[in-house]
């Protein structure tokens, strides 16, 4: 944010991250076709037709752009919060795990770290289902190659993980170093962490109605290329970059709502993923290097 607001002239003429590249061969056809019209009105044919415009209302195809956009910024604002849900129930799990779970042995300790790495992992996993991508380069280094092997055979492997949290906490409770009510507790984060994994899946797997994103492309298409018929009698040769102005502005629009309906990708638009893993990760490193259980702080409290 303060980058934007201190280089305002610098974004207003980037390229890097604007739809710019995308819709540029669009806005070209439009401008030739604006040339096209302009040189055919310049050798007195016809095709001055100031009615032709009204043929798509520009009130309609702004009410469809608006909703297009808005759907868009939904599913890319309620992506973010699932992930911003996903990180704070990992960070209460850390936190809850490290404190509240004894360690009576050192193997204890062991397996509380081990299940500490797994949460990182649960992020990077549900990051890699959502784009489609291999486990390995990432999740080599916490699990073993018979584990990554049951990750790769089910479908949604953070799902597979979380089951593993589980049997961990269960396994705790039946050593006797953690109550029923705490492992109810991290059960329930857990549960929530999966119903992030939920959210973000629906958004995947719901995308814009074809039949609507079809209909909304027909019409800002016909819009402007009609709009060169009804400018061209009071501009003449200026028809063609007016006409670019107005069809860069809304096919702009239109792949705005294109770019950020799925947030889960490695567009510069879309939601920093690869961060709030990593994230993630240095929370449970700087748990393990620098956390302190309990009894290990000696509060004196002079109370009088």
């Amino acid at each position: 944010m303060k980058w934007e607001k201190s280089n305002w002239l610098s974004m207003a003429f980037t390229t890097r991250g604007s739809v710019i590249p995308s819709i540029r061969r669009r806005v070209l056809l439009c401008v030739m076709f604006g040339l096209l019209i302009s040189l055919l009105h310049t050798y007195k044919y016809p095709v001055f037709q100031k009615s032709l415009a009204d043929t798509v209302p520009a009130v309609v195809l702004g009410l469809l752009l608006v909703f297009r956009t808005n759907t868009a910024y939904d599913r890319f604002w309620e992506g973010r919060k699932a992930w911003g849900n996903m990180n704070n129930n990992i960070r209460n799990l850390v936190r809850i795990v490290w404190l509240g779970i004894d360690e009576r042995i050192p193997e204890d300790r062991e397996r509380k770290i081990a299940a500490l790495e797994m949460l990182p992992a649960f992020a990077i996993a549900t990051k890699l289902y959502l784009r489609g991508q291999p486990l390995e380069p990432e999740l080599s280094k916490v699990f073993s190659s018979a584990q990554l092997q049951q990750l790769n055979a089910v479908q949604n492997p953070a799902l597979q993980i979380a089951f593993w949290l589980g049997d961990y906490l269960q396994s705790e409770h039946r050593r006797g170093n953690i109550g029923i009510y705490q492992m109810n507790e991290l059960q329930r984060i857990i549960n929530s962490m999966v119903d992030c994994v939920g959210t973000c899946e629906r958004i995947l797997r719901t995308p814009m109605p074809l039949a609507y994103a079809i209909h909304l492309k027909q019409l800002l298409l016909i819009y402007c290329l009609l709009l060169p018929f009804k400018m061209v009698g009071d501009l003449g040769w200026g028809t063609a970059p007016v006409v670019g102005l107005v069809s860069f502005t809304l096919f702009g629009i239109e792949a705005i709502g294109v770019e950020i309906e799925n947030p889960f990708g490695n567009d510069p638009n879309d939601l920093p993923l690869d961060n709030i893993c990593k994230n993630i990760q240095r929370t449970i490193e700087d748990t393990v290097n620098y956390g302190h259980p309990p009894e290990s702080l000696d509060l004196d409290l002079d109370v009088n």
